[in-house]
């Protein structure tokens, strides 16, 4: 084991590092479908407004726990209470789930930049396209395997060579390929009530629906209850600001997830002649309707902005799966003091194996199937639905209750003045975790059809 813990060289590192893991696949193919069902821009005002308060708490108290304590979530909650180590050893458990399956949809996002650049961006719109692919017992987890190898060996090289170095490059290219899709989205012809959909607020749209709609994205979107931040607050240095770092980190996250409705809403809007079911949700809309749409754009165009796409899409991914197996690389060196080449193998080994059900799920093991969610359908419900609210919940009482708040208040102290001590302390007490438990039973009851959220 190291003597020394690994850092980022500074701020910059930092913010780009965590705001890569923010921006990932739940920006650009979930957050344009919750838009297009709840309402556009009534959804998109909730959502920001959520972000600077209850993203910001939680956020906020997650990087100043691992920046207190110097450890991985494994460790960080013993290091403070040891009645409380569990909740470490629960929030450790979710990256090492979600990691796996998450690398299967990364494989078919690196299969579909390869199409697309290599001039077939016009089969991939045929109808089955992606059902036989998917289907295909081989051909997925050959992209699986390409896509966990780039992932792991980027998180070979370490936290300022590996991480740091490929997200300072990667999420400028997102920033600018999101900016340039979304500009020509929007000026096709037909596209400007897509347009108009998404940025107008309509408060007549409005329900409680809309509020969990946008939590639930919101947790997913910013990487909150999965032990990565509390890995990357492990690894800031004393004198950075974790207000500002967060609070830059939500305008990235927060930016990428409002282009990716100006690049999808009304490019889909256009193509399907204003119908919002069109927007249909997860996989379906990112590989089997945006084929579609780019189609319709001509042989030329369509490929271009195919190829550019999904080449931006496959950024976001890969930016994700860099953190999601960083924390568990960290969790495991912290556990068992492995070198980090060792580890990395093990971690890359244990994920293959996790992977293998979750792309066979969707052809040779089509039988097994719990109310009706397939393998990879099951791993997501059971992280995102289940773990990860129940880990925020327990971290809000930890921070609030048991530390009350004044070990991680005075943590983000040590980066300057910290002026929205007040929100963040009423938010971590009282609001968030009011909202988590609505977030935990609207999502078990949506998922088994009882509650439509």
């Amino acid at each position: 084991m190291e003597k020394k813990r690994s850092s980022f060289t500074g701020k910059i590192g930092f913010v780009m590092a965590a705001a890569g893991s923010a921006v990932g696949l739940g920006n650009i193919w979930r957050f344009p479908y919750l838009a297009a069902k709840y309402g556009g821009g009534i959804f998109l005002l909730v959502y920001i407004i959520l972000a600077v308060t209850f993203g910001f708490a939680l956020m906020c108290a997650e990087i100043a726990l691992g920046r207190k304590t110097g450890q991985s979530a494994i460790g960080a909650f013993g290091a403070l209470s040891k009645r409380f180590k569990f909740v470490g050893v629960l929030a450790s458990l979710v990256p090492m789930l979600i990691l796996p399956y998450y690398s299967v949809i990364g494989g078919w996002v690196t299969k579909y930049f390869f199409v697309f650049t290599t001039g077939g961006g016009a089969a991939s719109s045929a109808d089955g396209f992606f059902e036989r692919f998917i289907a295909n017992p081989v051909e997925p987890l050959g992209w699986f395997l390409i896509f966990m190898g780039i992932t792991a060996l980027t998180v070979i090289f370490g936290v300022e060579k590996g991480v740091e170095k490929v997200s300072k490059i990667m999420m400028p290219v997102l920033v600018v390929l999101s900016l340039g899709i979304a500009i020509y989205s929007m000026f096709i012809p037909g596209a400007i009530d897509g347009v108009l959909f998404y940025i107008t607020p309509d408060f007549s749209k409005f329900s409680v629906n809309t509020v969990l709609g946008a939590m639930g994205q919101l947790f997913y979107s910013m990487s909150l209850a999965m032990g990565i931040m509390i890995t990357y607050g492990s690894y800031m240095k004393k004198d950075v600001s974790i207000e500002g770092s967060v609070s830059q980190i939500e305008i990235f996250d927060t930016g990428i997830a409002f282009l990716a409705g100006l690049m999808v809403i009304p490019a889909v809007f256009s193509f399907s002649g204003g119908d919002e079911a069109a927007l249909n949700k997860g996989p379906g809309l990112m590989f089997v309707t945006l084929p579609k749409v780019f189609a319709s754009l001509g042989e030329v165009a369509g490929g271009i902005v195919g190829a550019l796409f999904f080449l931006l899409v496959l950024f976001a991914a890969l930016t994700s799966s860099i953190s999601l197996m960083e924390t568990v690389v960290s969790i495991f060196r912290d556990k068992f003091g492995w070198g980090r080449k060792t580890t990395c193998v093990i971690v890359f080994i244990g994920c293959v194996v996790l992977g293998i059900p979750s792309s066979l799920g969707f052809g040779v093991w089509d039988f097994v199937s719990v109310a009706g969610m397939t393998i990879l359908d099951m791993f997501d419900f059971f992280t995102n639905s289940v773990m990860m609210p129940v880990v925020a919940f327990l971290t809000c009482i930890f921070i609030a209750w048991v530390l009350k708040t004044k070990p991680i208040t005075e943590e983000i102290e040590n980066g300057g003045r910290f002026k929205r001590r007040a929100l963040f302390e009423v938010m971590i007490k009282y609001v968030c975790p009011v909202f988590i438990v609505l977030i935990l039973i609207s999502s078990v009851l949506d998922a088994f059809g009882i509650f439509k959220i």
